[in-house]
């Protein structure tokens, strides 16, 4: 039903209920109903704890935060050891394009967040990026790094 990702395989726990498939979420602790873009989220969540040692609790999904007095909901960020915000990423369904649009939005996330680090992936194709705060460029990474890198721990 789902499409294979450009990530490792993650055996998620999947429930059929009124013809609708839902995702057990481990991190917010509650069933959701699996969209393609959840689906993504989840093989992303499961990706960083795995692959790059990030610490479960320090991961936070789908909250809220003031814009510009307009209120926005992030995908995912990842604190540090020191409980700030070091990683944003932006998922989107596999179908979604990554675009110029795409790099804006989760920019205008980033004004509040402040991160280093930002990821936008629709599970297919990834753009990691690394701001330089000095120049205010982004810098494209070839790699997710691990959690020691960008967290700083």
């Amino acid at each position: 039903m789902f499409v294979k990702l450009n990530l490792p395989e993650v055996k998620l726990d999947l429930r059929s209920k009124n013809d609708r498939i839902y995702v057990w979420d481990d991190i917010r602790k509650k069933e959701l109903l699996l969209t393609p873009e959840e689906w993504v989220r989840q093989h992303v969540v499961h990706f960083f704890i795995t692959e790059t040692g990030t610490p479960k609790g320090l991961v936070a999904l789908e909250k809220t935060l003031k814009f510009k007095d307009k209120k926005r909901r992030f995908d995912m960020v990842i604190y540090g050891k020191d409980t700030l915000p070091k990683l944003l990423v932006e998922c989107k369904a596999p179908d979604v394009p990554i675009t110029n649009d795409t790099i804006f939005q989760i920019a205008h996330y980033n004004n509040v967040l402040n991160v280093d680090y930002l990821l936008i992936t629709n599970g297919l194709s990834h753009c990691m990026l690394l701001i330089n705060h000095k120049t205010g460029k982004l810098d494209v990474l070839e790699e997710i790094p691990e959690y020691k890198t960008f967290a700083g721990s």
